[in-house]
């Protein structure tokens, strides 16, 4: 039996519009599509899904149970890119031993990881 692979998420909210231009604008997926009522985001084979539900807060109230990981291959351009976007910061651009980590917010409050790995952190994995 083939073993099941995380294909994808779904970020639910209250106003799908402004979130998935802010995703867009910050971090420039490969694709930005519609699927019926999804707006779907690719970012290499991992697709985020955004689409609003009615048991949803403007506001995500646990935002550290779910952080999005994005690996990038530029940190502070991406950085810059998320500032531009508006993005607020829980953790600021940091080196920790030659890898760089940021985490922003969201508009919706989610927070969203963007990591830079060092050839050393690569090499040990």
């Amino acid at each position: 039996m083939k073993r099941p692979v995380v294909g994808g998420m779904l970020l639910a909210s209250t106003n799908p519009e402004r979130l998935r231009t802010w995703y867009v604008t910050a971090l420039d997926p490969e694709e930005n599509t519609d699927v019926q009522q999804y707006g779907v985001l690719k970012f290499g084979e991992f697709y985020l899904f955004i689409d609003t539900r009615e048991d949803v807060t403007d506001k995500n109230p646990e935002p550290g149970r779910t952080i999005l990981n994005f690996h990038v291959t530029d940190a502070r351009a991406v950085a810059a890119r998320m500032e531009q976007a508006g993005a607020s910061w829980l953790a600021p651009l940091e080196d920790r031993d030659g890898s760089l980590f940021a985490t922003a917010i969201d508009p919706d409050g989610n927070y969203v990881q963007i990591i830079q790995l060092s050839e050393a952190h690569l090499a040990s994995m």
